[in-house]
This record gives structure tokens, C-alpha cells and sequence, in this order.
């Protein structure tokens, strides 16, 4: 399965937060031992340093993260088309929809997130942890 996972996800993972912590972990796991296939769009990946480097306050320690994650997650660009499609998107959330449209051209299987009522018009099955971990598990 190609999930596309949204940035909270990625961060309720790294930074440990209550009480989503369990689930993203769990689909970390999932990702490293191939049993899904993880990406993370480009956009995601500055917004991760940003956040992350609020934490730490160690450059050199959130670049050493970013290579951890990229060494488990695919990357997924964000292309010109998928702004312009964004914009005519019914998602309020532009940000969001930006993601949808990347999701839908990369042909992924489904987009993880906690923010499933920014999604509610997506084009696209989004899911959240706890839904993509019982899709799984019954699909084993």
C-alpha cells in the first residue's frame, strides 16, 4: 500500500505527542519494515525542519533527523500543476489540497493524517492512523 503521510503524523512520531504517539509510531514501523509503502511530500520536509528545529535548536540534530526520514520515506514533489489544481480544489485548506493533488498524481493508495475534517471533499481516500492500522491489520 503507497500511503502519503501528512506532516502531523511525521511529528506526533518524532516529537512523542500524547496520545497520538502509539499509532504514529506503530505506522513508522510499518514503513521501515516494508510492509507500506511511506512517502512524504517536499512541502512537508521544510515544515518538519521548521518545526522540528524549534525543538531541538541544533541545526546539525535536524538535519540528522531529516536523513532518518528520508532514509525510510520516498519523497513526492510538488509540481507546478498541482498548485494551479489546488486552487480550484472545494478543499478549504489550500495547504491540504495541495497535498491531495500530489496524492492523486503520484497514484497513491490513500493520504494518513489527523486532520480528516480539513479532507472531507478530497478526491482521494484519507485515512487516520487508527483507521489505516485496522485497514491493514484486516488486510493481513
Amino acid at each position: 500500500m503507497r500511503v502519503l503521510f501528512d506532516t502531523c503524523v511525521i511529528l506526533d512520531a518524532l516529537q512523542a505527542r500524547e496520545p497520538f504517539r502509539e499509532d504514529a509510531e506503530k505506522l513508522f514501523l510499518l514503513v521501515a519494515n516494508e510492509r507500506i509503502h511511506g512517502a512524504l511530500t517536499a512541502k512537508s520536509i521544510t515544515d518538519i525542519y521548521y518545526l522540528t528545529h524549534r525543538i531541538t535548536h541544533n541545526d546539525q540534530r535536524t538535519r540528522e533527523i531529516l536523513m532518518n526520514l528520508l532514509s525510510l520515506f520516498d519523497l513526492v514533489d510538488t509540481t507546478g500543476n498541482d498548485i494551479r489544481q489546488a486552487l480550484l480544489s472545494e478543499l478549504s485548506d489550500y495547504e491540504d489540497a495541495v497535498m491531495v493533488e500530489a496524492a492523486t498524481r503520484e497514484e497513491m493508495d490513500c493520504i494518513v493524517t489527523r486532520n480528516l475534517h480539513e479532507y472531507r471533499k478530497a478526491a482521494c481516500k484519507v485515512l487516520s492512523p487508527s483507521e489505516l492500522l485496522k485497514k491493514l491489520a484486516e488486510d493481513v
